[in-house]
């Protein structure tokens, strides 16, 4: 069993942590919320794999700001393989340029440059936000970093008060494609396997649909109510 601990970084009531007033689109939006869009699909997207458990350590509601010694310590706790923190960034105060950075910890040998670098590419890959930073792949004394046992890593997706991020931000896809870069690297790194989706099957009865079903046992159950009165088909949906 691979156990993420996945973060949502800061709360909704969070001081300062938004998309300024000032931007055009999004203004006023909590940090939290992007950065939980991501860590929620990131979620989603894993119920696809098989052997994966994924921890949550901040407050899923964003309702409380959960202590950062209280998230590494649920972490450490529930001995997880790797610690993912989702963040947006701040800086550029309402010019262009920013894009994807990713933080580890000072000359960490649990997650490696490598491993920074193939993460940086997957998300890139997805989101193409790649931004005009000099130097994107990031070293930090940040705490989460610091004091997790497993391997830990913080994503800024993207900057906030950044006119060429933020529409990319805006858009309904953005969570996704965040999303996705992470889990194609985690399904490589871990050599996660997808579940294997079962076979459905159509059951028409006299040319009219009554059913669809995976179990066999379904099938064979409305096979015996209408044999010999009725035609039947089943018929293989994917």
């Amino acid at each position: 069993m691979i156990r993420i601990g996945l973060d949502a970084g800061h709360g909704l009531k969070t001081a300062g942590k938004e998309v300024p007033s000032y931007m055009p689109v999004l203004a006023g939006t909590k940090e939290w919320t992007l950065n939980n869009n991501v860590a929620s699909m990131i979620e989603k997207l894993l119920l696809k794999y098989e052997n994966v458990k994924v921890i949550r350590l901040d407050d899923a509601t964003g309702k409380v700001d959960i202590p950062l010694s209280e998230r590494v310590n649920k972490a450490n706790k529930n001995k997880v393989d790797i610690v993912i923190s989702c963040h947006h960034n701040a800086g550029i105060k309402g010019g262009v340029g920013g894009g994807l950075e990713i933080y580890r910890y000072v000359k960490s040998v649990k997650f490696t440059k490598q491993m920074q670098k193939d993460l940086y590419n997957s998300i890139i890959k997805e989101t193409s936000n790649k931004g005009n930073r000099a130097t994107p792949l990031k070293e930090a004394n940040f705490y989460i970093l610091k004091h997790t046992t497993a391997p830990a890593v913080l994503i800024e997706f993207g900057f906030m008060d950044s006119k060429s991020d933020i529409y990319k931000i805006a858009r309904n896809d953005w969570a996704e494609k965040c999303a996705r870069g992470v889990v194609n690297w985690l399904v490589k790194h871990f050599n996660i396997k997808k579940k294997q989706e079962k076979d459905i099957y159509r059951f028409i009865v006299n040319g009219k649909q009554v059913g669809a079903f995976k179990d066999i046992n379904n099938i064979l159950n409305n096979v015996k109510t209408h044999i010999g009165t009725d035609e039947i088909i089943i018929r293989k949906i994917k």
